[in-house]
This record gives C-alpha cells, sequence and structure tokens, in this order.
C-alpha cells in the first residue's frame, strides 16, 4: 500500500496523532515543539495538509485528522513502535532504537515490514 504522500507530511501527522494520544487536544506550536520545527514551517505545513484533506482546523487553532490523514499516521506510527520494539529487543538503547525507527520508518518496504512484524510476533 504505497500512499504518495511526503514523507515530511507523514511526520507531521503522526506527530498529530502521537500528541493527540498524550495531551487529546493538539494545536500547531505542540507539533513544532515535538519535531522541533519553526512554528512557520508547522503553519505552512498545516495548510498544505488542511488543502489536501487531511486534517481539519478549528477557529480555536486546534487540529483534527481526517480518515484519510488518520490512516496515514496509524501506519506510519505502527512502524515506528514495531520498529523501536524490535530494536530494543536486540539490544539497542531505547533512545538511539527510537531514533533509528524514524530514520527508517517511511522508506522499508511493505514486504520487509510484514516479515519483521511476523519475526517479532513469533
Amino acid at each position: 500500500m504505497s500512499l504518495s504522500i511526503y514523507e515530511s507530511a507523514e511526520d507531521y501527522l503522526e506527530a498529530i496523532l502521537m500528541i493527540q494520544e498524550k495531551k487529546g487536544v493538539v494545536h500547531s506550536i505542540d507539533i513544532a515543539e515535538e519535531l522541533g520545527y519553526s512554528k512557520a514551517s508547522v503553519s505552512i505545513a498545516m495548510k498544505k495538509l488542511r488543502e489536501n484533506g487531511y486534517i481539519s482546523m478549528e477557529k480555536t487553532g486546534e487540529l483534527h485528522l481526517l480518515s484519510p490523514g488518520r490512516k496515514i499516521a496509524e501506519r506510519i506510527y505502527e512502524r515506528h513502535r514495531t520498529l523501536t520494539r524490535f530494536f530494543e529487543s536486540i539490544g539497542v538503547n531505547p533512545e538511539t532504537a527510537e531514533d533509528d525507527a524514524c530514520k527508517i520508518e517511511h522508506d522499508l518496504s511493505d514486504e520487509t515490514y510484514e516479515k519483521l512484524k511476523e519475526y517479532i510476533n513469533k
């Protein structure tokens, strides 16, 4: 299932989902802090995600994932958690495991990811 969306957009959608799970409410500033990006960059990205139907924004600035955005966010977040767990299980320290999961969660083929999941769940 290859989705035609940029890696940075996937990161933004994943961040929205993660923040939502932690805090319940998501604003652009939360994303800027989570990802270490400028508020201006986040603002531009949120506008693009809104225009493409991935998120909605209330007058209060609260962000919500729409169905297509949620699908992508959940897919990336699941990959992130699975890869992190795998790396930790082979002895990688948690911080490095997390960083490495971020680096490959977008680029790993569906086939390799599915095999990795099967291996972990044995």
